[in-house]
């Protein structure tokens, strides 16, 4: 099921600009999940060992790689087509683990031989419920060492004690003014794949395989509960340190 490098090419491309509907500020917040994890591996020993969560094609691992060059960053997802386009486009950027976060084993498919440094992701946990998450949040905390974090980027709604919806007002202001809708959205990302020849094996794997647990469009968590659950996981510390809109890099310290 090998991909030549010149499809990985067009379809990650392609990823690339379709996703910047739907993270507001996408590079911004790539750069701030970099300096997080730059800044707790700063001085330490060994190789920096990072896991990026649902990482798609490599677009978050790749970025790390580029700021961290020594990091060892293992890339895990259940999506067949997007770890193909990984392995292919991005190949010294990570490890690429076929497994479902919040599966059971799922953290034993990662064949970590010591603790990591920092966990990230990027708009890859919100489909979690709540208990699938509380139990990932603790998972990982018990994958990290001491001062390591976990980096989470994603929407991230305000409750009802914050202004939900100017937040969410202006964020749709500054996607507007970078013109992000003008590019092509999920859906139609997808179908123009479909009629790709080469990646047919791969998306026939793609749809042999059950929905992940918990996708059913759970409720959208805000914010505050994304905390407190990290909290309850052993976390010593967590909160945002950037927002725009809903858009949020949130930082656990274990």
């Amino acid at each position: 099921m090998g991909l030549s490098l010149a499809t990985a090419e067009r379809w990650v491309e392609r990823w690339e600009l379709q996703q910047r509907r739907y993270a507001v500020d996408r590079e911004e917040r790539f750069t701030v999940i970099a300096d997080v994890v730059e800044h707790v591996t700063t001085g330490q020993d060994s190789r920096p060992l990072v896991v990026d969560l649902g990482c798609g094609p490599g677009s978050l691992a790749a970025r790390l790689v580029r700021r961290l060059p020594d990091a060892e960053v293992v890339a895990v997802d259940r999506d067949p087509v997007l770890l193909e386009l990984g392995r292919t486009h991005h190949p010294d950027a990570a490890r690429y683990v076929d497994a479902e976060i919040g599966a059971p084993g799922w953290t034993w498919a990662l064949d970590l031989e010591r603790p990591l440094d920092a966990a990230v992701s990027t708009t890859a946990l919100h489909y979690l419920d709540r208990d699938t998450l509380l139990r990932v949040y603790r998972q990982l905390a018990a994958l990290l060492r001491p001062g390591g974090v976990l980096v989470n980027g994603d929407h991230l709604p305000q409750d009802e004690t914050g202004p939900a919806g100017i937040a969410t007002h202006v964020g749709r202001c500054r996607a507007d003014r970078q013109r992000v809708f003008a590019h092509e959205d999920w859906g139609s990302w997808w179908a123009a794949v479909a009629d790709d020849p080469e990646l047919t094996d791969l998306l026939a794997e793609r749809s042999r395989r059950a929905a992940p647990a918990g996708t059913g469009c759970p409720a959208e968590l805000p914010l505050s509960a994304h905390l407190e659950l990290l909290r309850q996981a052993g976390f010593a510390t967590a909160g945002a340190v950037w927002q725009y809109g809903d858009s949020c890099v949130v930082v656990a310290v274990r």
